[in-house]
């Protein structure tokens, strides 16, 4: 017998990263769901779009990894809506990245963004949610699970974001509160389609996809789910879930796996100039055919 999901009516619910992809997704299905939705992120004009289609909420433009940026919009929305029940830290860039050849410069933006962005998301938005006995949650992805090449950058930021949630799980679970971890496989969004639509990507003889390209649609039935439930773990496509307790076994089966090509995608990585996945401050993003590959949200 189907467990009815718990109402979502009235929950009020912050996401970063909302302006495109899983985060303004979530917000349109969590509105529609009668929860009352604020939204914070890059990409101003994306961003109010997705606020009128969620009945005119709130959002503000703000970089996630800027505390300064991030306090106030968070302050701002939370008080728009008058409390906070859930927060979505969903906000995440990719980029492939050959870990020898590749610019540090890279790793650290990636780092920046998507696990102190991960982390300042929780910082500013945590009291709320365990005053309320409400619900956090850490958007990581199977990456953080299971490595492959080129995508060294991402893992290690994705991996490090898991280890937050999990942490903080610990030390509010007494306020009442809970923390949950998102695991994704490859989903049909642009981070996949320009994250990993590479001459690289496509020189590791992968035809398209590692693990299959899945339909954003079963995400976002996850997350609803999830969140409604305030669930420790949610994972889309549902095979995820059978990976993680079994990820020490899983890497060395795919490291054998994909090894006939790697030598030749890394040279060709170490001189393409691949865009992140949703440009940032400062720089401009040049949009590549999409042709997705590699494990990750």
């Amino acid at each position: 017998m189907l467990r009815a999901n718990p109402s979502l009516a009235g929950r009020r619910v912050l996401i970063t990263g909302a302006a495109r992809g899983i985060g303004a997704a979530l917000a349109q299905r969590l509105h529609e769901r009668g929860a009352r939705v604020a939204l914070v992120g890059l990409e101003p004009e994306l961003l109010e779009q997705v606020a009128k289609s969620c009945g005119n909420a709130p959002w503000r433009e703000a970089d996630v990894a800027n505390q300064s940026q991030l306090d106030v919009a968070v302050a701002e929305v939370v008080a728009e809506l008058g409390g906070l029940d859930v927060v979505v830290a969903n906000a995440g860039i990719a980029t492939q990245f050959p870990l020898l050849e590749g610019d540090p410069a890279i790793l650290e933006q990636m780092l920046r963004v998507n696990v102190m962005g991960s982390y300042l998301t929780l910082r500013a938005a945590g009291p709320h949610i365990r005053e309320s006995g409400g619900y956090a949650l850490v958007v990581a992805s199977l990456a953080a699970a299971v490595q492959l090449p080129l995508l060294g950058a991402y893992s290690a930021s994705k991996a490090a974001t898991e280890a937050i949630g999990n942490t903080l799980r610990s030390e509010i679970r007494q306020s009442g509160a809970r923390v949950g971890v998102a695991y994704f496989a490859e989903l049909d969004t642009e981070m996949t389609s320009r994250g990993f639509s590479t001459e690289a990507a496509a020189a590791l003889g992968q035809s398209g996809s590692v693990t299959g390209v899945t339909p954003l649609k079963v995400a976002i039935d996850a997350l609803e789910r999830g969140i409604a439930r305030r669930s420790r773990r949610i994972v889309a496509p549902g095979w995820v879930a059978a990976i993680l307790p079994i990820r020490m076994v899983v890497q060395p089966v795919m490291d054998r796996l994909i090894q006939r090509n790697v030598r030749n995608a890394l040279a060709i990585a170490a001189t393409e100039d691949a865009p992140f996945t949703t440009p940032q401050p400062g720089d401009a993003l040049v949009v590549v055919p999409p042709a997705p590959a590699g494990v990750g949200s």
